[in-house]
């Protein structure tokens, strides 16, 4: 039998919520995100690339567990939306070797990390395909 293209890979994160209008409201101006209702207490979100839900059901974990890291083109355009929106910045953007990041935390306290990968270093490029 022939294994799936997506055998092996992350397939659906899903986010435990106190309040999944707060959640669509954050994610929606923050990021842009699309939503599907499935009832009161399941929202799916689309990003653009990958599903998820938010499900009814508490509070969020602030730390430990899996660090869930996005993308940005313009991270500093798409710091000021997250803290526009009502995430708090947990670690300032700072620069590692190819790039730039900053933490920060949702509504219901999960911590998140969006990244933006330098196009050139000195000429060259830093890693195909990821640009700032």
């Amino acid at each position: 039998m022939a294994k799936s293209s997506n055998d092996k890979r992350i397939d659906y994160v899903e986010f435990s919520v106190g309040d999944i209008a707060r959640s669509r409201d954050f994610y929606g101006k923050a990021f842009g995100w699309s939503f599907k209702d499935y009832g009161p207490s399941y929202c799916e979100f689309n990003d653009g690339r990958l599903t998820g839900g938010f499900a009814l059901g508490g509070q969020g974990k602030a730390a430990g567990g899996p660090l869930v890291i996005l993308y940005a083109d313009k991270l500093d355009e798409t710091q000021r939306h997250v803290e526009e929106a009502g995430g708090k910045i947990v670690k300032p953007a700072y620069s590692f070797p190819g790039g730039r990041r900053f933490h920060f935390s949702d509504p219901d306290g999960y911590e998140l990390a969006v990244v933006g990968y330098v196009k050139k270093v000195r000429g060259r490029r830093a890693e195909p395909g990821r640009l700032v």
